[in-house]
């Protein structure tokens, strides 16, 4: 099931990041006292009493002028009434109602999603409330006073979020259809692909990056079983500054890989694998998809007999947090291979949702401590009593030792290549949680 996602809009300097960074828990976004310096991780995992959400911070923006200003906050509203469940709009107590902040209330309240309007910098109830009133003219809604900073208010705004999060509707789960979110860089023919499984010209598609808007999600049937392929957007053609259209480009991808199964990362065959490739493909990494490798404009590529090794040893060098992705080799342009792509998506998802029983894995994890020691520290050694696994998508197995601290991950990486060895588990990563269990 995905996971709703929350979006952070508003001025520069109201506090968006220092409530992203409150909620996450770390200090993820930079937070500097000058406007538009917010940068790089701009989304998290966040889990408030029995909910789990991503939250979205949708970007500092660089003042040249207040026109740009707006057009930008403008910008930001609408990529998060396009992505989010839930909007939180964030406005300064200090400052007061400002014009911006009336306009983008205003295409806020017009969009029909959930919208919840906190009143920032609230460092004192007393002090503050009869300020925090002003901000009822915005006609959005209950102003939330609270102090990101301080870490006032939190809780009461979190129970206000996730008051507007959809109960699970029956339909939804009962949606047996294999979703595939296609991801990667602007312009690499995430929308060519598509449409060539289609047949028909459904997406647009020009040689221009980014001219994809929103997600799309395209229904596909092939030799009678339905696909739902989910075409992450690049972004409306703006001269924006590159930074920003990677940025939306990274957010977008958030909020598909979240909905799918299995994700297709296209990587540009003429280009080769890039650093921005491997930040795409880490989105789907970190939240245990199924993955799948797509060079297109293969066709485009001199080749000899070494060409694929090469090309798949770089991508394996560049992706090498993932060496469970499976690579294929397409062309969009001719269709050179996309039926198989099929083929590979259902293995994938096979793999995805393979349960192994109970006694094999403490056969294979005795086998497999036989053969290698585990390790010890100051003359203790780690015990492995038992294995289990608890859950698919992606697989997860819980592991019993007589100490947590002496299981080093690269102990629990061999075991999992060991239960690889077995049972193949392609395409789809793998989780292990270590419990201590004391010693009877």
């Amino acid at each position: 099931m995905s996971k709703p996602v929350v979006a952070i809009v508003g001025r520069p300097n109201v506090g968006k990041s220092t409530l992203f960074n409150a909620l996450a828990g770390e200090m993820i976004s930079i937070v500097k006292d000058t406007p538009g310096v917010t940068r790089d991780r701009i989304y998290a995992d966040v889990a408030w009493l029995n909910h789990n959400f991503t939250i979205i911070d949708t970007g500092g923006i660089e003042p040249d002028s207040k026109d740009i200003i707006l057009s930008q906050m403008r910008e930001q509203a609408q990529i998060a009434i396009d992505t989010a469940d839930v909007i939180v709009f964030i406005t300064d107590v200090r400052q007061g109602v400002v014009d911006a902040d009336s306009k983008v209330a205003d295409m806020l309240r017009r969009s029909g999603k959930p919208v919840v309007l906190v009143v920032n910098k609230v460092d004192s109830f007393e002090k503050f409330m009869p300020d925090v009133y002003e901000f009822y003219n915005l006609g959005i809604g209950d102003p939330v006073p609270v102090s990101a900073a301080s870490r006032l208010g939190i809780g009461d705004m979190l129970d206000v979020v996730c008051s507007f999060f959809p109960e699970h509707s029956k339909e939804e789960e009962e949606d047996e259809r294999p979703r595939v979110a296609i991801v990667g860089k602007p312009n690499v023919g995430k929308s060519s692909i598509i449409n060539k499984l289609l047949g028909e010209n459904r997406v647009i598609v020009s040689d221009i990056a980014g001219t994809t808007r929103d997600a799309i999600d395209t229904a596909i049937k092939y030799h009678g079983k339905e696909y739902i392929f989910i075409d992450t957007a690049g972004l409306r053609r703006k001269n924006k500054i590159k930074e920003e259209l990677e940025r939306y480009s990274i957010i977008r991808t958030v909020t598909a890989v979240e909905r799918a199964d299995v994700v297709l990362m296209v990587i540009d065959a003429t280009e080769g694998v890039t650093e921005q490739d491997a930040k795409i493909a880490g989105i789907a990494h970190e939240r245990g998809k199924g993955i799948i490798i797509v060079v297109n404009k293969w066709d485009a590529i001199e080749k000899n007999d070494k060409t694929m090794n090469e090309f798949e040893k770089k991508v394996r060098e560049v992706l090498s947090y993932m060496p469970y992705a499976q690579i294929m080799y397409v062309s969009a342009k001719t269709g050179q291979r996309l039926g198989k792509l099929y083929d590979m998506i259902d293995m994938v998802i096979e793999n995805q949702t393979l349960r192994v029983a109970t006694g094999v894995l403490n056969e294979i994890m005795t086998e497999a401590v036989a053969m290698q020691q585990p390790p010890s520290d100051k003359g203790k050694r780690l015990k492995l009593y038992y294995i289990t696994q608890v859950s698919v998508k992606p697989p997860t197995f819980v592991i019993f030792v007589n100490d947590k601290e002496l299981m080093h991950f690269s102990y629990t990486r061999y075991l999992e290549n060991k239960i690889r060895e077995a049972f193949g588990f392609k395409g789809t990563s793998l989780r292990f949680l270590i419990r201590e269990r004391k010693e009877k």
